[in-house]
């Protein structure tokens, strides 16, 4: 059977390391000594270790309680953050600019999931050109963009970086010579890291502007491409990792428009796009 942390054992156990002593601590919580003592003689049994040293002048934590500190305080404030946030009702409207890559990964779900939270919130995914994208920030149609950071029509206040795979069509051989390659006709970090990669014969096999053209090219079985590892077909894996160089990272970032500052909707769009990378 899975064993689980209780939240109120584990608010007893973080309030009688911080309060030093159970009995001052039982009376910061409400309740009474024994009760107190029963509830962390409870989480010790779930641990599997002793997690105070008890004596006359107060409790200390053990190693075991060292260790356990800093995970408790995490999951205390995750729980009265995720109570504050699913509790808050947002409304108004929240532009995302998504790389087009990014809005078919798991990103979407969780922008789907955030606009269930709060019905009162129009969430609004854009996937365009450089071009229109920033056209669409200027003008305050989308107030976040997740894209590459060269890409981005603002600083980025914060970067991630994700990695490439190669993503191999039904049937192609991976030691064909020429390799048949499938490419993103705009030019990008996909595209420039194959052309900048391949150290071997290859050749342009199919081109396409957007990832469905390109894994439609994938599974007619044209050649190999260069994807991010959420958009990977299980089908497309490539089985011999020596046969193909290993493909570089990108750099992606966020940019939020600087009018935006302090917007209850736009900073939860952006705390969930952040914690969907973590």
């Amino acid at each position: 059977m899975a064993r689980d942390l209780e939240i109120i054992l584990l608010r007893s156990f973080v309030t009688a390391v911080r309060a030093g002593s159970i009995s001052r601590a039982a009376t910061t919580l409400g309740q009474t000594q024994p009760a107190l003592s029963q509830q962390l003689r409870k989480l010790e049994g779930v641990v599997g270790r002793p997690l105070l040293h008890r004596s006359a002048a107060g409790v200390t934590p053990t190693r075991a309680g060292e260790e356990l500190i800093p995970y408790a305080e995490r999951i205390l404030s995750l729980s009265v953050e995720a109570l504050t946030e699913t509790s808050r009702v947002l409304t108004g409207h929240c532009g995302v600019g998504l790389l087009e890559d990014l809005a078919a990964s798991r990103l979407s779900q969780t922008l789907a999931d955030l606009a269930r939270l709060h019905p009162g919130a129009t969430l609004e995914v854009l996937c365009v050109s450089r071009a229109d994208m920033r056209e669409a920030y200027d003008e305050g149609r989308v107030q976040l963009v997740l894209d590459e950071v060269p890409d981005l029509p603002g600083p980025p206040r914060w970067t991630i970086r994700r990695p490439l795979v190669w993503a191999v069509g039904a049937g192609v051989d991976v030691t064909a010579d020429p390799l048949p390659v499938v490419l993103f006709s705009n030019e990008c970090a996909w595209r420039t890291a194959v052309i900048e990669t391949l150290d071997r014969p290859w050749r342009v096999a199919f081109e396409s502007n957007s990832l469905v053209g390109v894994l439609a090219a994938l599974r007619a079985g044209l050649g190999v491409a260069a994807l991010m590892p959420e958009n990977l077909d299980p089908s497309m894996a490539c089985h011999d990792p020596d046969a193909l160089p290993k493909l570089p990272d990108v750099e992606l970032g966020l940019a939020r428009h600087p009018r935006t500052e302090g917007e209850p909707l736009i900073d939860a769009v952006e705390t969930a796009l952040r914690r969907a990378f973590s």
